[in-house]
């Protein structure tokens, strides 16, 4: 019983991933924020997947994509026009973001010394987004 469920558990992993179609689609900018963000840490680990195979076109589409999902989740908040302070949803997002950009950089590491720029830009995004809701979520909204 447990080998077929652990079967099916890995047959549906691609299926479960988050798609960043999905989250345009989402009318609640908070669970839209989350679920980019969800899509922006499984392109990562599709890029370093990819640098593994060594297809670094592959690695440079899917930190696009990691950029696009991390600036839908900083706009899709800003545009709740929810207090930072009170909202579980900028909370969430400063923790990920945060994740996010400790994963870039232990990845970032764990390349080549000629490939590390292929993250310098993402890694610098990440890291202002990050900051953004850092300042907002500590500070609160500015009136």
């Amino acid at each position: 019983m447990r080998r077929v469920l652990l079967a099916v558990l890995l047959l549906s992993a691609p299926c479960a991933r988050a798609d960043l179609k999905r989250a345009m689609a989402e009318p609640n900018l908070e669970r839209r924020s989350g679920l980019a963000l969800d899509n922006a840490l499984a392109e990562l680990k599709s890029a370093r997947a990819a640098y593994d195979k060594g297809d670094n076109d592959q690695v440079a589409k899917d930190t696009a994509e990691v950029l696009e999902s991390v600036d839908l989740a900083a706009t899709s908040l800003e545009q709740s026009g929810k207090n930072p302070r009170r909202s579980a949803g900028y909370k969430r997002a400063e923790i990920s973001t945060r994740d996010l950009s400790r994963r870039i950089q232990d990845f970032q590491n764990q390349m080549s010394y000629v490939d590390r720029p292929l993250l310098d830009k993402l890694k610098a995004r990440v890291l202002e987004v990050h900051e953004q809701l850092l300042m907002g979520v500590m500070e609160g909204k500015k009136k």
